[in-house]
Formats: C-alpha cells, structure tokens, sequence
C-alpha cells in the first residue's frame, strides 16, 4: 500500500467511526473514542483533519457529497425550472425512504446541537453547507421560466427556501409527523413555491 492510500484508508476510517460515535454523543464526542474505532491514534486525527471541528466539518461534507451528486442525475438538463423543482423534490422525497434516513436525521440534529454549543463550529458547518450548495444553484441557473432565464442570483434565493422547506418535510417524514406526505406532495408544494415569482424575482441588479 502506498502512503497516499494509506493515508486515504486511514481518513475512511477516521469518517466512518466519527459518524457513528458523532451521531450519537454530538459535542460530547471523545476523539480517543472515535481513534480507538478506527484502530488508529488521536495523532492521526489531527493529522489529517487537524482539530476535532476539523473533522466534524469533513464529516459532514463526506456525508452530502453522495447526496449532491446524485441530484445532478436525478434533475437532468433540459427541464424548464418548475419541471426542474419538481424533479428534484421527488429525489427529496426518496431519500426520506432509504434505510440511512433515521442515522442521517440523528446526524442533522446533532449537528444542529454541536453548532449551538460551538459558535465557531456552527460557522465552519454553515461554509461547508452553503459550498455544497453551489452545485444545486448551478443546477437551477440558466432554466427557462415564465419567459425568461433563470439567474444565479434568483437559484440562489430559490435554492435557499427549498432548503429549508424539504427539512422540515423530510424531518416530518422520517418521524411520522407528516402523513400523507408522499412524492406528489413534495412536488407540489415545492412547484408552489417556485411558482411564487415574487420569491425570486428580486434579483441583485433590483436590489
């Protein structure tokens, strides 16, 4: 084995015990802990990732980054914006059913947790976020709608309700507070409010 995939076994390791001791301890979690699952040294950790936030941020990222991707596939060019949104809340909705849905609701809370008791965590977290949402701006940016094009500024703004509405959604879901909830559901709601050109229409030109 190389250094390189030594190195690379050794952060695969470090994510995946992270995540299960994260997940379950938030801003309690022991980084010995977490070394000890990946049968490596506390060392390693801040070797690769430097501190403790260092790795919760890399955590988070390892764990959308499949997510993101996927949109790409799931909302294929050539869709104007509404049939866009409506595809991407169908994906939405289908991963509320994949058996990770309970561990990664678990994740979000803590997070959420971790971010309130560590300001300058809460901060990396929200970079990180906002980074990996650059891939649904762009997703969105440049599709027709009501006549025009839609601009990076405008899938921004939409990006950013989307965002917030599928959470609470998908937080109902995979508690079983949203019945009737099912893919129908999420694509209406979510072409409602692409519809709503108030929302995005203030671009930064207008503003």
């Amino acid at each position: 084995m190389t250094r390189a995939e030594a190195r690379e076994r050794n952060r695969r390791a470090l994510l995946d015990a992270a995540f299960q001791v994260v997940s379950r301890d938030g801003y309690r979690a022991k980084l010995d802990e977490i070394a000890e699952r990946a049968d490596l040294t506390t060392g390693a950790i801040y070797s690769l990732f430097g501190s403790k936030n260092g790795l919760v941020v890399a955590l988070v990222a390892d764990y959308l980054r499949p997510y993101y991707e996927d949109v790409e596939q799931a909302v294929p060019a050539g869709l104007d914006l509404l049939e866009a949104v409506d595809a991407f809340a169908r994906y939405y909705r289908r991963s509320c059913d994949a058996p990770d849905a309970l561990s990664g609701l678990s994740l979000q809370i803590t997070l959420l947790d971790m971010a309130l008791h560590d300001p300058d965590l809460g901060s990396q977290l929200a970079t990180s976020i906002r980074s990996q949402e650059t891939l649904l701006i762009e997703l969105f940016s440049g599709r027709s709608h009501n006549g025009g094009v839609v601009t990076a500024h405008q899938a921004q703004r939409l990006t950013t309700a989307l965002r917030a509405l599928f959470v609470g959604l998908s937080q109902g879901v995979t508690l079983g507070l949203a019945p009737g909830a099912d893919e129908q559901f999420f694509a209406d709601t979510a072409r409602a409010l692409a519809s709503d050109m108030s929302l995005i229409d203030h671009d930064a030109d207008t503003s």
